[in-house]
């Protein structure tokens, strides 16, 4: 298996050389040169295996550059630190299933991918003998995973990059108290998006990037997108059989965690049909699904920041297959974004993204609501995220096939919108109690890329 870029300047490379690079160096972003084939027979071996077990045998089918056996024991070792024996079970709940992605250990999804990522990066320094600075904005989950990912491994150096006061208290108290030597807290006085671009900037700048040896673990990393594929497998294997489907719907910013989604559809022909893509008030994705337009607008501080985001930095791997893999056309298009901020879509073209794509904005209204109402009906709490997952869902179901929302975070981690839906706060993990206390550590910077860059060659591994 060889991987390009959606911007066709680079040389197919293997899995290990495209973990490495991050960012391709073209400035576009790694995917599979060919999609593997995956057939009935193939699907009914599959069923009933465990989470790691399928780990292993959907990642075996792009990644063919590490021993099968130290594949398993890198994905053994990811999901070992998960408090739920299933890893990411299944559960019923009023009209929809709850796939809970929230039992790892910052009790978010993105640890299901940043555990396998973070040991992948240990064991390929190891075997390289090199070392690696790890760079990466967030605008919540990401950086307390990627942090718990990598945490004193001796080859790592990790710089993570949130908006200053605008993630919530236990997202930042889950990164900030986290004082290993290798970790190093950035709070910029702007939005998630001024950080990705920082991010995206500094791994554009060649030289820097190879100097510092710069790793990356936002959803750019191909690595971090195949990790979250499984759990759409996993999910779908559960709730079909041939000839059945099954729909997800996916409260999501970036575009990443629903291009897995997108890519799980290819996987499996005919077993997943649509995939529900839910936004909050920074609607940037919903306007592209419904009117065929991808614009910048304004970002909105709403109940569920990890969404806060007008610039989708996954869109591009989409943008790549929706022009039917023409990687000229995908470059001329994101240079068009990059001056204009603005991409039109034909008739024809819109009609192939909704032959996918669902669409439903939730307001931070309709998502206390959704908790509340919810709640009431089922006692089941949810986070705020997953309620704009499972407020969208709910406007599109169908009942001769199964609903499944991605629960994205456990709610205590957005405990005051939980209060204030249902009256009371969300119980709280033994995780998080007395993290206000903990000794913390954060450098406070202006969005500003020099001044980002200054800080990493200043402490750089």
């Amino acid at each position: 298996m060889r991987y390009i870029s959606t911007r066709g300047g680079i040389a197919p490379i293997p899995f290990k050389k495209a973990v490495m690079m991050g960012l391709a160096t073209d400035g576009g972003l790694l995917l599979p040169q060919t999609m593997p084939r995956v057939d009935e027979p193939m699907l009914a071996s599959w069923r009933g295996m465990t989470f790691p077990e399928l780990s292993h045998a959907v990642l075996s089918l792009f990644i063919d550059d590490i021993p099968r056996q130290d594949l398993k024991e890198l994905i053994d070792r990811s999901y070992a630190s998960f408090s739920h024996p299933e890893v990411t079970p299944l559960v019923k709940k009023g009209e929809v299933y709850i796939l809970e992605l929230f039992h790892g250990p910052t009790l978010a999804f993105k640890d299901v991918a940043l555990q396998f990522l973070g040991n992948v990066f240990d064991y390929l320094l190891k075997e390289s003998g090199e070392k690696m600075n790890i760079l990466g904005a967030t605008s919540g989950d990401t950086g307390s995973a990627a942090i718990y990912g990598v945490r004193g491994k001796e080859r790592i150096n990790i710089f993570i990059i949130h908006p200053h006061k605008r993630v919530s208290a236990i997202q930042e108290l889950q990164m900030t108290t986290v004082t290993d030597a290798n970790v190093f807290n950035v709070a910029i006085r702007g939005t998630f998006d001024d950080g990705q671009a920082i991010v995206k900037t500094l791994f554009n700048d060649i030289p820097f990037k190879q100097k510092y040896h710069l790793g990356a673990v936002n959803s750019i990393n191909w690595a971090r997108i195949l990790a979250q594929v499984v759990y759409y497998v996993h999910a779908a294997l559960k709730l079909t059989g041939e000839g059945q489907k099954v729909d997800f719907s996916v409260p999501t910013g970036n575009f990443g965690d629903i291009f897995a989604g997108f890519l799980a559809r290819k996987l499996l022909p005919g077993r997943i049909r649509n995939l529900v893509l839910a936004t909050n008030e920074n609607d940037l994705l919903t306007r592209f699904v419904a009117k065929g337009e991808y614009s910048l607008g304004k970002v909105v501080q709403t109940s569920s920041p990890s969404m806060d985001i007008q610039v989708a930095s996954n869109f591009e791997r989409y943008l790549y297959f929706l022009y039917d893999e023409d990687a000229e056309r995908t470059s001329d298009a994101m240079a068009l974004f990059a001056r204009t901020g603005s991409l039109g879509f034909s008739e024809a073209e819109q009609e192939k993204i909704r032959a996918t794509f669902l669409s439903e904005t939730v307001s931070r209204e309709k998502t206390l609501a959704t908790i509340r109402d919810f709640f009431q009906r089922t006692s089941y709490v949810l986070d705020p995220h997953t309620a704009v997952g499972v407020g969208a869902a709910l406007a599109h179901l169908d009942p001769s096939v199964p609903m499944v929302c991605l629960a994205t975070a456990h709610p205590a981690k957005f405990g005051d919108a939980v209060q204030e839906a249902i009256g009371r706060p969300p119980d709280m993990p033994e995780s998080f109690r007395g993290l206000e206390n903990r000794e913390s550590r954060c450098r406070v910077l202006d969005a500003d890329g020099a001044q980002i860059k200054a800080f990493i060659e200043n402490n750089a591994i």
